[in-house]
């Protein structure tokens, strides 16, 4: 039971759910006054009640409780003052706003020197993507070809006696060509992850002839997202409450102040760690693929 949000209502249904035997409970006083279901578990443990459980009744002694006294709740304020005095001496707030001032300077630094990379980047990815697509739509058309000849061979040049032969071996080269595929890539062969890996070797490949270092490239955005984590935690929860109120403030006097919708303001995209790595020995492995043709 919680103290604090649970109430004396919550205690009996949790002992009817229970015992499907109890037909009627409730809780009194020693006084025989009835206690309210509103009442919480914590106004309830304060002194000795009754519960009553069908006919039978049982007298409960609730633990004593350590209460807070006058000369405590001073005590305490006098070490809050102390801290706060401490706080002021140590120059922790100019601290954590020239931090923050130095953190946010950083960061826009940063993200100057990302623009051109990833306006780069996306060039990149998007003749990427093409390329990994007319890869597999090739791989689709000849599978095509090679489904109408074996059928032309089939029905038409030869019979079924003849060829069947010719499409078991057919299938079992297959079947070499994904185990093949297992041994220099150590990965299944699953049609997301080739499409995948067949868009890194090609971005990486064209990263290397434009001249764009994705060493570079990734190294800011993980510094990014370090810097935008620190000032997270410099500015503090309430801050993010803060600016995420007056952000839908303005959003809403926006919209209701223009016609259009279009013109309400919209923050600005922080830099995300969704960027497409691979090492070394992941790019070599890939050229061996590429070279092989498998």
């Amino acid at each position: 039971m919680k103290p604090i949000t649970n109430t004396v209502g919550n205690f009996l249904e949790m002992l009817k759910t229970e015992d499907r035997g109890i037909d009627r409970a409730c809780l009194t006083s020693l006084d025989g006054v009835r206690i309210a279901s509103s009442n919480t578990i914590e106004s309830l443990l304060e002194e000795d009640f009754k519960l009553i459980i069908n006919d039978n009744e049982y007298t409960v002694s609730p633990p004593l409780q350590e209460r807070c006294t006058i000369e405590d709740l001073q005590k305490l304020g006098d070490v809050q003052a102390l801290v706060s005095q401490l706080h002021e001496a140590f120059h922790v707030r100019e601290h954590n706003a020239e931090m923050e001032r130095s953190v946010v300077a950083e960061l826009e630094n940063i993200r100057l020197q990302l623009v051109p990379l990833e306006q780069k980047l996306q060039e990149i990815q998007n003749a990427a993507y093409k390329r990994a697509n007319f890869f597999v739509w090739t791989f689709l058309v000849m599978m095509s070809i090679q489904f109408g000849a074996l059928a032309r061979l089939t029905w038409w040049e030869y019979s079924w006696d003849i060829m069947e032969p010719v499409t078991y071996f057919v299938t079992y080269g297959t079947t070499m060509m994904w185990f093949i595929y297992y041994l220099v890539t150590r990965q299944e062969y699953m049609l997301p992850d080739v499409l995948n890996r067949r868009h890194l070797i090609v971005l990486h490949r064209r990263a290397r002839k434009v001249g764009l270092d994705l060493n570079l490239y990734n190294a800011l955005k993980d510094r990014a997202y370090e810097l935008e984590t620190t000032l997270k935690i410099i500015r503090g929860p309430l801050y993010q409450y803060k600016t995420e109120m007056q952000r839908k403030q303005r959003s809403r006097s926006s919209s209701s102040s223009s016609r259009s919708p279009s013109s309400s303001p919209s923050p600005s995209p922080s830099p995300k760690r969704d960027v497409p790595k691979a090492t070394s020995e992941r790019l070599e492995r890939s050229e061996e693929i590429s070279q092989r043709g498998v």
